[in-house]
């Protein structure tokens, strides 16, 4: 085991407009708003998915974000082909064939559909808002 001291807290992504970006986490992945905040003069909103919490955030006063890319397919791979989070992912456990699909009805692109990757397990990567990349990954 690594170092027991350490437990993984969460996600924060910056975005232009904090409350949609976490109503279509809401509604595209199933989470859940656990709290809506104020903090240090920005909304920050408390997300939860399968466990994880994910912190949306707006621009906080004397901030300029800049959009980052998004992610592109390369040979056997993907990538926002910058340094830094490239991207974040979920194990899926349910048929994420027949998920991937509802997300495509809903609007939900799909960077890298899903394909068998290593070990023959199927995944795809999600767009989610604000360029943030999601890998989806069956169980």
């Amino acid at each position: 085991m690594s170092n027991p001291a350490f437990k993984f807290d969460h996600v924060h992504i910056i975005a232009p407009d904090p409350h949609t970006t976490a109503k279509w986490y809401v509604d595209m992945l199933g989470a859940i708003i656990k709290a809506d905040t104020i903090a240090r003069g920005a909304p920050q909103i408390f997300v939860e998915l399968g466990g994880t919490n994910i912190l949306i955030r707006g621009q906080r006063p004397g901030e300029a974000p800049v959009t980052s890319r998004p992610i592109e397919p390369f040979n056997d791979f993907s990538s926002h082909n910058e340094w830094g989070t490239d991207h974040f992912g979920f194990m899926y456990d349910g048929d994420l064939k027949t998920f991937c699909d509802d997300l495509a009805t809903k609007g939900v692109e799909f960077p890298v559909a899903l394909k068998q990757g290593v070990h023959g397990k199927w995944l795809c990567y999600i767009s989610a808002p604000d360029n943030v990349s999601i890998e989806l990954m069956q169980v």
